[in-house]
């Protein structure tokens, strides 16, 4: 058995987990927006939809990001060693973290829906931070590593 490929086609299909949860959580905030921004008082419906989706999401996405941390810190320590590209790589990982987690802690967590569409518009920030950080990260690692 060829540990390498295995190895590596866990920790692709583990970051395209993770990766997809983002692109779906900005689809299903993309549809839900009139819903959560309408004036008529009917959100409580959609605001239990979303923060369930949310509950589960990060379930998905914890689980991807850690299953790709892990076998990126195998694949280094086992085949590829420890480049200056590596430690890159990992370093984007923990800013993208870092600025996601704390985005969400300032700005996403004290929405309270129904909001207007400055407020609702916090969400696609996020999606602009985290995107462009998932850039990066495939960026160095297709063309830098």
């Amino acid at each position: 058995m060829n540990w390498h490929s295995l190895l590596l086609f866990i920790h692709v299909t583990s970051f395209a987990i993770w990766f997809g949860t983002v692109f779906a959580s900005l689809f299903l905030l993309r549809t839900l927006e009139p819903r959560l921004t309408a004036k008529d008082g009917n959100t409580a419906e959609y605001t239990s939809l979303l923060h369930t989706y949310i509950r589960l999401e990060t379930k998905v996405a914890d689980t991807g990001f850690k299953t790709a941390v892990v076998t990126g810190l195998l694949l280094a320590f086992l085949f590829h060693g420890w480049t200056l590209w590596v430690f890159v790589k990992a370093g984007l990982i923990v800013l993208q973290v870092a600025l996601t987690m704390g985005y969400i802690v300032k700005a996403i967590q004290p929405i309270s829906y129904p909001c207007d569409a400055g407020e609702y518009a916090r969400w696609y920030r996020l999606f602009t931070i985290s995107l462009t950080m998932f850039a990066l990260v495939l960026g160095v690692s297709f063309f830098l590593l």
